[in-house]
């Protein structure tokens, strides 16, 4: 999820169910015979169903490429260290057919996102041990996410312009979401760089009998500040009750609680201010963040 667009970019090819049985057919002939269909699509990638255990996961947009590949790379390195699902590929494709970007098949993981069947609140601590078992060491050559792997302070600007925009037409932007936003702004980093997920929103945590199920979308998986991911506190749990054993769980200083908070204020404004415009699921979460992070803020700022 890039911080530039206005609303949500727009696909520079057109991946139809057509074309995904061709490419199969042509490079994964023994899978030829499976049924094909739409199941969602985000900013940057589509995924078809194929079968009924399995997932087809196609870039979009040329900016998914490379993400995608990182995805191919490093997940079948992770994935082992993880209490939970987490689609690892089980085959690659390559372009082809006029389709010009790599794209790879995956385990299908049962289960809803967490914006349409949110876990229930005693997962709190699934969430902690999961992102304590992502946030480990990586090795020399893991890689690097410019968007991610950078202080609060580098997404000031685009951050309060959106902010400007939703105090004028919202009420979302409460003294409380500025207060958490400027603490954060001023938190100094106190972890040592670790492996992060990159993107634990809630349509991005699979849920199942309200238990945390997997976690998808690891194309901005790279070596950055932990509070990035536990933002994610504030996007999957609406009981202030879950939102503290949770932080408890996972063991936070105050310091990575105010950048976590941080990183949630700006999940929280640009999915609303940008699903404003064309994604009712993506305002709905962002509004909820920030609704969360008002109610906390006379809690923790």
């Amino acid at each position: 999820m890039s911080a530039d667009a206005q609303s949500s970019p727009a696909a520079d090819v057109d991946i139809t169910p057509a074309l995904v049985h061709a490419l199969i057919a042509a490079q994964h002939p023994d899978l030829a015979d499976r049924p094909v269909r739409l199941l969602d699509a985000g900013w940057d990638n589509v995924m078809y169903r194929l079968g009924d255990d399995l997932l087809v996961r196609l870039p979009r947009r040329a900016v998914a490429d490379a993400p995608l590949r990182k995805e191919q790379v490093w997940l079948p390195h992770l994935a082992p260290h993880l209490p939970l699902p987490v689609p690892v590929p089980l085959r690659i494709g390559v372009a082809a057919l006029g389709y010009p970007f790599t794209w790879s098949i995956i385990p299908w993981i049962p289960g809803e996102t967490a914006d349409i069947t949110p876990p229930d609140p005693s997962e709190a601590p699934v969430l902690a041990a999961f992102l304590k078992a992502v946030h480990q060491p990586a090795p020399a050559d893991a890689p690097s996410n410019s968007v991610r792997d950078c202080p609060l302070s580098g997404k000031q600007e685009d951050t309060e312009r959106r902010m400007a925009i939703l105090r004028q037409q919202t009420g979302a932007i409460t003294p409380g979401v500025e207060r958490l936003w400027q603490v954060a702004l001023a938190t100094p980093i106190d972890l040592p760089r670790t492996w992060i997920a990159g993107d634990v929103h809630a349509r991005n945590v699979l849920v199942h009998d309200r238990k945390l199920a997997g976690f998808i979308d690891w194309g901005d998986m790279c070596v950055a500040d932990a509070a990035t991911d536990l933002s994610s506190i504030w996007g999957l749990f609406d009981d202030p009750s879950a939102r503290d054993a949770a932080i408890a769980a996972y063991g936070m200083t105050p310091a990575t609680q105010a950048r976590a908070m941080g990183w949630s204020v700006f999940y929280g404004v640009i999915l609303l201010e940008t699903g404003r415009h064309d994604t009712p699921r993506h305002a709905a979460m962002g509004e909820a963040i920030l609704r969360r992070l008002t109610h906390d803020s006379a809690r923790f700022a």
